[in-house]
């Protein structure tokens, strides 16, 4: 497994986030409403495997403390494996080295697994924040990052 730096227009990338979005409209019966605007700011991870992205997540700064995780998604067939574990701890490593001393994120209440995931890599519930404020179905959490040695 290889987790390798990809630009927002990588074909694999948005593959994978069109992925993620009809998982998401599957998983919550259309009712969150949220659509996928593409950022070209965000910096995004692809975990290949054989030569195949099969899971990415991007980061985008929020302000100069702030980094926010976005479009986390693993293939079905590779979930259970510890990919996205390890792709969450790379993209906290970005953050990191940009300078980032917090690690946002804003998932579905819908989506129990990943919010289990973010929990268990030491992400704490915070108030909803920015575009997700009247969204019902947001949860959001943060991890403040280790401080440099």
């Amino acid at each position: 497994m290889l987790i390798e730096s990809r630009p927002a227009t990588d074909p694999e990338i948005a593959a994978l986030v069109v992925a993620q979005q009809r998982e998401l409209r599957e998983a919550d019966g259309g009712l969150d409403g949220q659509i996928f605007m593409p950022h070209d700011d965000v910096r995004y991870l692809a975990v290949v495997v054989n030569g195949r992205a099969v899971a990415c997540g991007g980061l985008q700064a929020l302000d100069a403390e702030t980094g926010e995780v976005k479009r986390m998604y693993v293939r079905p067939a590779y979930r259970g494996r510890g990919v996205a574990r390890q792709l969450l701890a790379a993209l906290e490593e970005c953050a990191f080295r940009q300078g980032h001393s917090v690690v946002c994120l804003e998932t579905g209440t819908y989506l129990p697994a990943a919010i289990g995931l973010y929990t268990s890599c030491g992400y704490d519930p915070i108030p909803v924040y920015g575009e997700y404020v009247d969204n019902p179905y947001s949860v959001c959490f943060a991890k403040r990052l280790p401080v440099a040695a």
